[in-house]
C-alpha cells in the first residue's frame, strides 16, 4: 500500500509539472506575440485581486465554455481573454463596488454567444465598430488561435481528464491576457523600484 501511494503521489507530481509547463510555454508565446503586435510591452501586468477573481469565475466560466469547444474552439477560449479584461477595466474603475461582481455579469443577452460583444460595449464602452473595439477583438482572437494551435500540438484525446486540464489552463492564460491588455490600454505600466533606496524601508 506504501509503494503504491509513493507511486501515484509521483505520477501526480509530474502530471501537475507538464500542466504547469504548458502554461508557462502558453503565456510566454502569447505575451510575446501580444509584445510584437504592439499591445504589450515584454511584461504581463498584473494583479492579485484580478487573478484571486479568475479563481471564482473560472468553474462556472468552464462549465458554459467547454460544450462549445468542438463547434467553437477559438471562441470558447477567448471570451476568457474579455472575462479578463472585465475583470481589469472594473478593477481600475471601483474594485470596492465591482469586487464581487458574479460571473453572469459578464454574459450577455444571448448567454455566452455574445459575451465578447457585451463586455466591450457594456463593460469596456468602446462601440463595436471603433478603431479599438476591433484592435481588441483582432488580438484576443489572435491569440485564441495561438492557444488553439498549443492544444492540437499536445495531440490529446478528446472529453478526457487531461483535455479538460489543459483547457482549464488555456483560458486561465487567456484571462490573464485579456487582464494584461486591458491594463496597458488603461495606461498602466511596469516601474521598476529602487529597493535599496534610502529610507524605503525605514
Amino acid at each position: 500500500m506504501r509503494d503504491f501511494l509513493l507511486i501515484f503521489a509521483a505520477v501526480m507530481e509530474d502530471t501537475t509539472q507538464y500542466f504547469d509547463k504548458y502554461e508557462e510555454n502558453l503565456q510566454r508565446e502569447i505575451l510575446k506575440m501580444c509584445s510584437s503586435l504592439g499591445m504589450l510591452d515584454g511584461e504581463l501586468l498584473a494583479s492579485e485581486d484580478i487573478d484571486f477573481k479568475w479563481k471564482e469565475w473560472a468553474p462556472e466560466y468552464i462549465a458554459v465554455a467547454l460544450p462549445e469547444v468542438n463547434n467553437y474552439p477559438d471562441f470558447a477560449i477567448a471570451c476568457a481573454g474579455y472575462a479578463g479584461m472585465a475583470a481589469a477595466h472594473w478593477w481600475d474603475e471601483d474594485w470596492g463596488r465591482h469586487h464581487s461582481a458574479e460571473f453572469d455579469s459578464l454574459l450577455g443577452p444571448r448567454g455566452f454567444d455574445d459575451m465578447d460583444e457585451h463586455i466591450v460595449q457594456k463593460i469596456l464602452g468602446l462601440t463595436l465598430d471603433s478603431v479599438e473595439a476591433k484592435q481588441i477583438m483582432n488580438i484576443l482572437l489572435c491569440c485564441a488561435q495561438k492557444a488553439s494551435t498549443f492544444i492540437r500540438h499536445e495531440q490529446i484525446e478528446h472529453q478526457t481528464v487531461k483535455a479538460f486540464h489543459i483547457f482549464a489552463r488555456t483560458v486561465k492564460v487567456m484571462f490573464r491576457t485579456g487582464a494584461a491588455l486591458e491594463l496597458k490600454r488603461l495606461g498602466y505600466k511596469f516601474q521598476k523600484v529602487d529597493l535599496t533606496k534610502k529610507g524605503m524601508f525605514s
